[in-house]
C-alpha cells in the first residue's frame, strides 16, 4: 500500500518540497521527465504535475495528497480537504498597474481591462467590491500585457515584486497571501491515512527545527537563575555542572530571531563559550 502525493514538476514550489520532503527523510531518486517515482524507503510514491492539475488530481482520486500553492487551490475551487499548511513557497495575488497611472483606489479598475491567469479570485474579489472589469485570461506571462497594450492592469503572484519593477508595474492592492499546502482527498483508505498520520508527523517535526537553534553556554552557579530567567526557551533549560566548580551549563532551544535580542543580556548577566547549533528536527 502505497500514499500517492501529487507535487508540482518544476518551479520554486517544486525546489522547496523536494527539501521538505528530503527533511523528513523521505527519499526519491528522481531523474529528469520522471512522471511518477516510489520512495525507497517510505511508504509513498511522488506525481510530478503542473501545479494547476493538482487540485483536480486529488480531488477526483488519482492521486491521495498533493502540495500545492493556496493560490491554485482557492482559483480551481476542487472538492479536496486541507489537511496541513505548510509554511514556505509564500507569495500573495496583488492588482499592478503601470507606474505612471494615478491611483486613488479600487474605483480606478472600473471599466479597466486587467490581464490574470486566476480568473475565479479575481472575479470574486471585484464582485465583493462591487468593481465592473473587464477579466481578460492569459496563461502565459501576464505581467508584459499592460507594456503591450493587451491590458490596463494584471493580477498576478508577486513575491519578490522584482517582476513588477522590471516591467515598470506597481502594486496597489494585495488581494489574498498564498502558501504552500498540503491537501487531501476526502476518502482515504484506513490503510492510506494511516501513512498520512504518520508523515504529517514527520512533516511537524520538521516544521518544529524551522527558525530554532539550540544554545549552549557555560555560566556562574550564582548566575544560573538569572540567565534561565532571560531564556524565551521551549520549556525549562537543561542545567548541568561543570568538572570546574562554581559552574554550569545551560542548553536549550530558542527561535533564531529571538536569540541575537538576548545575546547582550546573556554576556551581561555572565554567560560565556556560548555555542550555537542548527537543529534538524523537534519532536515534542
Amino acid at each position: 500500500m502505497l500514499l500517492r502525493i501529487a507535487v508540482q514538476a518544476k518551479g520554486r514550489l517544486y525546489d522547496e518540497t523536494m527539501k521538505f520532503l528530503e527533511e523528513a527523510d523521505i527519499k526519491l531518486n528522481v531523474t529528469k521527465r520522471t512522471l511518477l517515482v516510489q520512495s525507497s524507503n517510505y511508504p509513498v510514491e511522488v506525481l510530478f504535475l503542473r501545479d494547476d492539475d493538482i487540485p483536480q488530481t486529488v480531488a477526483t482520486g488519482v492521486a491521495d495528497v498533493g502540495i500545492v500553492g493556496e493560490n491554485e487551490f482557492r482559483e480551481k475551487g476542487e472538492d479536496a480537504d486541507i489537511v496541513r499548511r505548510l509554511g514556505f513557497s509564500k507569495c500573495r495575488l496583488s492588482l499592478a498597474i503601470p507606474n505612471d497611472a494615478d491611483y486613488q483606489g479600487l474605483e480606478w479598475f472600473k471599466g479597466k481591462k486587467v490581464a490574470t491567469s486566476y480568473p475565479a479570485i479575481l472575479s470574486a474579489f471585484l464582485e465583493e467590491k462591487g468593481i465592473c472589469a473587464d477579466i481578460h485570461v492569459i496563461t502565459g506571462s501576464v505581467e508584459v500585457s499592460p507594456g503591450i497594450g493587451l491590458a490596463d492592469a494584471i493580477f498576478d503572484i508577486v513575491s519578490s515584486g522584482s517582476t513588477l519593477v522590471s516591467n515598470r508595474l506597481k502594486e496597489v492592492e494585495v488581494v489574498m497571501r498564498s502558501e504552500a499546502l498540503l491537501i487531501g482527498n476526502k476518502h482515504l483508505s484506513e490503510d492510506k491515512a494511516a501513512i498520512l498520520k504518520d508523515l504529517l508527523f514527520r512533516m511537524n517535526a520538521v516544521r518544529m527545527a524551522e527558525d530554532k537553534k539550540y544554545v549552549l553556554m557555560n555560566a556562574p552557579t550564582e548566575k544560573v537563575d538569572d540567565i534561565v530567567a532571560a531564556l524565551p526557551g521551549i520549556k525549562s533549560p537543561t542545567v548541568m555542572p561543570l568538572a570546574q566548580n562554581g559552574w554550569c551549563s545551560i542548553h536549550t532551544v530558542v527561535d533564531e530571531q529571538c536569540f541575537w535580542d538576548i545575546i547582550g543580556r546573556l554576556k551581561a548577566l555572565g554567560a560565556e563559550g556560548i555555542l550555537v547549533l542548527p537543529i534538524e528536527k523537534m519532536i515534542l
